[in-house]
């Protein structure tokens, strides 16, 4: 029989300082590691405006978690009001039966006049529109988000958006969004338009900060005051020209001068920490290629920025095995990559008395795991028996290494991320009064919040189809 030991939660008590013993009397393990590519939730590649199923671009070597798309205000709320749940309901079912969780953003301002974001029926509440164009573009109409018919329209959206989808199990992370061409928080180039104030800027990122309280938030990079303002309340970030070297100015680029300028003025160098990062490519792999940009150099800045998310807007991928060579390599590393290095427990307990339970653990990866999944334990045993001990340890305490960036020498030659320090956890299981004496394999996984299955690849071989990694025996007596 199947049971997850919920009653016995209470039983399981973190040990803290203990080492594994050298002990005959103990069994202690040291998994074999893999190099595999692992599908983990909360971090890794992103398709683009298409399931990982309907993506012709994505091979089968790159597993993708997280679908991730941006849809205009008009789009989502069509008529006053009127919020298109049955269009966003539709988007996270076909992301679920691809195996993803959906990330999305709302914008307001379009340079295509086909195909404006705002909704028309703004003009019908008395809203203001202008007519603009963005540098040599075409003429047209975007929403004054100052105006207050529109920002009260604006603002009484994110409410409801967050009222119904804030803390949807299918659903990673929505950017903070909105304002500026594409919702990037920028004008740049506008003829006769500017940035709404900052008051109203403020009033629309605590308009998200309020409506998503449980789904991640990361704000994009070019926010200006108000990177700093929601970093400082807990969004990550988000940064949509990784891998520019140069591609717009000979003297200027993303990666040498705007980062290195945006974050440490915003003081959300260090905000990986708390939330996560998100990486979308400036075109796409394949002019950092043709331009001969270092591959390397590109993926160990991102990776050293502590990146959990990588968007390349679903295009191919550049040809060659040194391309696939050094992506494989990079994906390996971006998110968290947990591995459990050594298990230790006592070769025989009995029924009714405590298991002591040793592990040493490390993060390999570029990112913590931001959400408190638990380390558990599965005993299989005599008459089909199985149990689940699903302990008080959590996974998002265990920090990847890092480097120290935006130096003159890590510009020059972004260095190799080092894995975080191997961190020693130790916990007592009570077994059960009436478990049957007899061998007991004893398997290890990491489970979700709220139930007893195991949601993360650990990096170590040995995955059953369940998801366990059986790794052990223990000998039950009376």
């Amino acid at each position: 029989m199947w049971r997850c030991s919920c009653s016995l939660l209470a039983s399981l008590v973190i040990l803290v300082g203990l080492s594994a013993a050298d002990d005959p009397e103990w069994v202690s393990v040291h998994p074999e590691p893999t190099d595999r590519i692992l599908a983990n939730p909360g971090m890794g590649w992103e398709t683009f405006h298409r399931t990982a199923r309907e993506d012709p671009n994505l091979p089968d070597w790159i597993p993708s978690t997280v679908h991730y798309a941006r849809y205009g205000w008009g789009e989502l709320e069509p008529e006053p009001g009127r919020i298109a749940h049955a269009f966003l309901d539709r988007l996270l079912a076909a992301s679920r039966r691809a195996g993803q969780t959906f990330a999305f953003r709302v914008m307001c301002c379009s340079t295509t006049p086909s195909h404006p974001y705002h909704p028309q029926w703004l003009r019908r509440i008395g809203g203001r529109i202008i007519r603009t164009r963005r540098r040599d573009g075409p003429t047209v109409e975007i929403p004054d988000l100052d105006d207050p018919k529109i920002l009260d329209a604006h603002l009484d959206f994110i409410a409801r958006l967050g009222a119904r989808y804030d803390g949807h199990p299918d659903i990673e992370h929505v950017d903070l969004g909105s304002v500026g061409w594409w919702g990037e928080w920028h004008m740049s180039g506008a003829a006769n338009a500017k940035m709404p104030s900052l008051e109203t800027q403020k009033k629309i990122v605590d308009a998200y900060l309020s409506a998503f309280r449980k789904t991640p938030l990361v704000m994009l990079i070019g926010g200006g005051p108000m990177l700093k303002y929601a970093t400082e309340r807990g969004a990550g970030w988000r940064a949509d020209c990784l891998g520019d070297m140069g591609g717009f100015s000979r003297n200027w680029c993303h990666m040498r001068m705007a980062y290195p300028q945006m974050l440490p003025e915003a003081g959300a160098v260090d905000v990986w920490k708390t939330a996560p990062v998100a990486w979308e490519t400036c075109w796409d792999m394949r002019k950092w290629v043709a331009e001969g940009w270092s591959l390397r150099y590109i993926f160990n800045y991102a990776l050293a920025l502590h990146g959990s998310y990588i968007n390349n807007k679903s295009a191919p991928l550049p040809p060659g095995e040194e391309v696939r060579a050094e992506l494989e390599r990079f994906l390996r590393r971006l998110g968290y990559r947990l591995v459990l290095r050594r298990l230790s427990h006592p070769r025989r307990a009995g029924a009714g008395e405590e298991l002591v339970v040793r592990s040493e653990w490390q993060n390999v990866g570029s990112a913590p795991c931001y959400k408190p999944y638990r380390v558990a334990y599965r005993l299989s045993g005599p008459g089909g028996y199985r149990q689940v001990f699903a302990g008080r340890i959590t996974v998002n305490r265990w920090m990847p290494g890092s480097v120290e960036v935006f130096t003159e020498e890590f510009l020059r030659e972004p260095p190799d991320l080092p894995p975080g320090d191997v961190v020693r956890e130790s916990e007592s299981i009570r077994l059960p009064e009436n478990l049957r004496p007899g061998r007991y394999a004893l398997a290890v996984g990491v489970v979700g919040q709220a139930d007893a299955r195991p949601v993360v690849r650990l990096a170590i071989q040995g995955r059953d189809a369940d998801g366990w990694y059986p790794l052990s025996t223990l000998e039950v007596t009376r």
